[in-house]
This record gives C-alpha cells, sequence and structure tokens, in this order.
C-alpha cells in the first residue's frame, strides 16, 4: 500500500496576487502630491469636458451626483512601486460622460484645481476604464486622495489618475502634462514598467 492516497495533492497553496513587475503590495494608501491640498468647496465645484473645437459639457456637484453611478474594485499601482489590490470607489463612468460628445480628437488631457495635468489617449477613458470618482471605501473622498472628486484610471500608473480633477479637455496631438514634460512616460503602463521616457 503507498504512503501518499491517490488524488492527494497537499496543503492548498494560497495563490499570490499577480501584481505588475518591480511592484510590492501595501496595506496602506499612501499620499503622494506635487503641490498643496486645493479645497473646493462643493456649491463652486464644477467637471468640464472640453472638444478640440472649444465646445463644453458641463456639470455641477449636484448634476455629477444625480447621474447613474458605479462601484468599481480595482488594483492600483503607483510609479513608486507600491500597489494596493481591491480598492473600492464609487463615481460616474467616463463613459457617462463622455454620452454625446462629438470629437474627432485622439487625447485628452485631465485638469485639475491645482493646476496639475497629466495626458492620456482618448481610448483609455473609454469601455468601462475611467471614472471620476468621488467616494473611497464607502467614505467621501478625502482631500489629500484627491477629494471632492478625482480620475480613476486604474490600469495606468496613478499619477494619471488626477487628483481634484475638474475637466477633461480633448485634443488632436498629445499634449504632455505635469509629469510627462518633467520625464516621465506618455502613457505609464505598469505592466510594462513605462515609468519614464524610453521604458
Amino acid at each position: 500500500m503507498g504512503i501518499v492516497s491517490p488524488g492527494f495533492q497537499g496543503r492548498p497553496r494560497t495563490a499570490e496576487p499577480a501584481l505588475p513587475p518591480g511592484q510590492y503590495l501595501t496595506e496602506d494608501f499612501p499620499v503622494l502630491s506635487a503641490g498643496p491640498t486645493p479645497r473646493v468647496p462643493l456649491d463652486t465645484w464644477e467637471f468640464v469636458i472640453a472638444t478640440e473645437t472649444g465646445t463644453e459639457f458641463r456639470w455641477t456637484w449636484d448634476e455629477l451626483m444625480a447621474l447613474p453611478q458605479e462601484t468599481p474594485t480595482v488594483d492600483i499601482h503607483c510609479v513608486t512601486h507600491w500597489s494596493k489590490l481591491g480598492t473600492s470607489w464609487r463615481g460616474v463612468s467616463l463613459d457617462t460622460l463622455l454620452e454625446g460628445v462629438d470629437t474627432a480628437a485622439d487625447y485628452a488631457q485631465a485638469h485639475s484645481y491645482g493646476g496639475y495635468t497629466t495626458n492620456l489617449p482618448l481610448d483609455d477613458l473609454r469601455d468601462g476604464q475611467a471614472w471620476v470618482v468621488h467616494t473611497y471605501d464607502g467614505e467621501p473622498l478625502p482631500g489629500e486622495h484627491g477629494g471632492p472628486a478625482r480620475l480613476l484610471v486604474p490600469h495606468l500608473y496613478f499619477w494619471k489618475s488626477a487628483k481634484w480633477v475638474r475637466g477633461v479637455r480633448l485634443t488632436v496631438e498629445d499634449e504632455p502634462g505635469f509629469w510627462e514634460t518633467a520625464g516621465y512616460h506618455d502613457y505609464g503602463d505598469p505592466w510594462r514598467e513605462q515609468r519614464y521616457q524610453g521604458d
């Protein structure tokens, strides 16, 4: 009689989470900002999509809250090597905001209260890939994490998820933003380690 019964597999192994190369897991939510935290009253907050022709689409805070809300649970990856898995958010899909926006643009530049900018291909804001979020882990998004609202584009490094977002300008040409003009990668795919220009 054999020592091990047929079909015996031993103890189940806990699968390690898949992380992009060079990343480590954190339970914390580190705070990294390019400048001071702007304080934006909700009664003056607005989100604006401007097309390449100058046409503008505007939403007040109350109008944003009245739109269909989604609750994505996503992994986020910072260019400084930390990753946080299974983060929970609530907000409005960019698909909803871009509905009815007529554009020939291929690119977008997100603008924030406080002056921060970052560039993205417009296709990366569509098809359920991006949101304007106002809630994190069931609570209003804190200012240090980009509240009252931030862009959430979780498939790219987190600097592309602009904090304190105030709008998106659609462009025909790619226009680098704050970190991109300082040498960071124009696209920022964590799975390809696109941290800096030339990566």
